[in-house]
């Protein structure tokens, strides 16, 4: 499956990355992608930026590099209340807010401590995507989560990284099992690399090929093409962007 939208990329301010966002997007750009969202970590996670740094991403261009710039960040899922550490102040100045589990913010629990806070994270309407669930670490529920992601318009992240087998070992399969069931409920699905480094910004080979074996549709790839993911992005309630619109 072509895909043209990296949903998920860190720079150096996430505190264990290594490239710029200037690099990111020439990297993008000769990967071939159209777009692309930065998503560093936010401030829960040790290395991180101060929020004031998301907050401020307003001052980013639409465009480097010739290649769309999503603003965005990966959030932590902080209890099973569903809270993330996204300062109220930030939300308007973000387009795209990923959240996921860390283990050194969320303490691996139990199966059903692990739905609760992500089904809880999903109502909350605080998130547009969900990342790396293939964690072995944060065991979950599949069809509770899935159903309710399918409700509430949440995307499913599909993570090339993950995808490689050398982080979050285990993943593999579990990313497998998630898509094939995700596909039958019929969620929306997103694609990140998770690149901590510039060259791997657009690597998303694996995920392309595990669509490709699932038999996922490409309409419910959001990351497929451009129009696909923006108009994801309004059916979240997020406004739209004028310097978009001829994407």
């Amino acid at each position: 499956m072509n895909l043209v939208v990296d949903t998920h990329t860190h720079t150096y301010a996430s505190g264990h990355a290594y490239s710029t966002l200037i690099e990111n997007a020439r990297s993008a750009k000769e990967n071939g992608l159209q777009m692309f969202c930065t998503t560093d970590h936010a401030e829960s996670m040790p290395g991180a930026p101060h929020f004031w740094f998301f907050s401020n991403q307003r001052v980013l261009p639409r465009f480097i590099e010739g290649v769309a710039i999503i603003r965005g960040v990966e959030a932590n899922i902080l209890n099973t209340q569903g809270e993330i550490d996204v300062n109220p102040t930030s939300y308007k100045s973000l387009d795209w807010i990923i959240a996921s589990f860390h283990e050194p913010v969320f303490r691996p629990s139990d199966k059903a401590t692990h739905t609760e806070a992500l089904i809880k994270t999903i109502e909350s309407g605080n998130v547009d995507a969900l990342g790396h669930l293939g964690n072995p670490n944060f065991d979950f529920d599949y069809q509770q989560v899935l159903r309710s992601a399918k409700e509430n318009n949440v995307a499913i992240e599909i993570n090339n990284t993950t995808l490689k087998g050398n982080s979050r070992v285990g993943s593999v399969e579990r990313c497998y099992e998630i898509a094939k069931l995700g596909n039958e409920i019929g969620v929306y699905f997103t694609t990140g690399s998770d690149a901590h480094f510039c060259q791997d910004v657009g690597e998303l080979s694996k995920a392309s090929t595990l669509f490709d074996t699932v038999g996922v549709s490409s309409d419910k790839v959001i990351t497929h093409n451009v129009k696909q993911f923006l108009d994801f992005l309004s059916l979240r309630g997020h406004d739209p962007i004028p310097e978009y619109q001829n994407l």
